[in-house]
């Protein structure tokens, strides 16, 4: 006897049914942008969960601060003083070179710029998918991150924010294998499109002749190029130059600045507010 609720299509049509309808879902999202409204809303329903997950992280990091002896708060206390000094040494440097950079500016008649917005960011989780390089930060749009957004950290360019829920957001690296940053070379401002090579000690120049002058040891900053990333932002060193026999592009490898491995902290930047046009000069002369 056939059971009642038997009937119906067979398991292959069910199956062959549901591959299809998923590939429709994921075509209209890619080409229309169809589910952007519901991709933020489940981001945000996810990232209580997120929270919760890295809430025993944050539990041990506490508990072992606090169990830190007293000779090793001293030793941390006089290294950070060390460094504090080191860092404000070099802060009046910095003074130095930006009343001597505005200087310049007003020489030349250059546009003023201002300093840019920024803010930190934790990481809170890693893309365990090997060939995907993203990581989950714990700002969202309620602290006003937004799609495309440059990501640094206290070495260089680490990627840009390419989703973003309420209180999460999700950051691709510049190593991932769909990444790619219009860089220029230090030395003789030469400039080119760092890929990301999927491996996260890695970047590669794509599509640089013979003949370009690029040696190993060149050190590579971001272009500003395109509008996404700051200029002048270190990206990653050159460390290999070679040439195969009958290729006409040369094999250019980069090594990151920031080591994309070990990041914790991460640095959100902001547009940098609209210029400030320098006025049109106006004649001397009496008009006829």
């Amino acid at each position: 006897m056939k059971p009642i609720f038997g009937r119906g299509p067979s398991l292959p049509i069910r199956l062959t049914l549901a591959v299809l309808a998923s590939l429709a879902l994921m075509v209209a999202d890619s080409r229309y942008q169809s589910f952007t409204d519901i991709k933020l809303y489940l981001n945000s329903l996810v990232s209580p969960l997120q929270y919760m997950a890295n809430s025993p992280r944050v539990l041990l990091d506490s508990a072992s601060t606090q169990l830190m002896s007293r000779r090793a708060l001293l030793n941390l206390t006089e290294r950070m003083e060390r460094e504090l000094f080191l860092l404000r040494d070099d802060l009046l440097r910095l003074r130095h070179l930006e009343q001597e950079n505005q200087r310049l500016r007003e020489l030349l008649g250059s546009p003023v710029q201002y300093d840019t917005r920024r803010m930190v960011a934790e990481i809170m989780a890693v893309d365990t998918d090997p060939f995907s390089h993203q990581v989950v930060i714990d700002k969202g749009s309620r602290q006003g991150v937004f799609e495309g957004q440059p990501v640094l950290n206290e070495q260089g360019v680490v990627g840009q924010v390419t989703s973003v829920g309420q209180t999460t957001s999700r950051v691709l690296l510049i190593t991932d294998i769909s990444h790619g940053i219009p860089v220029r070379v230090a030395r003789n401002d030469i400039r080119a499109i760092a890929s990301g090579s999927g491996r996260l000690d890695r970047l590669v120049l794509d599509n640089i002749t013979r003949n370009t002058d690029i040696q190993q040891g060149d050190v590579l900053l971001s272009s500003g190029l395109a509008g996404r990333f700051p200029e002048g932002y270190p990206v990653g060193r050159v460390t290999h130059v070679g040439y195969e026999e009958g290729q006409p592009f040369a094999d250019i490898r980069i090594t990151p600045f920031a080591a994309l491995d070990r990041v914790r902290y991460l640095l959100l930047l902001w547009p940098e507010p609209r210029v400030t046009e320098p006025e049109a000069p106006t004649s001397s002369e009496d008009s006829p």
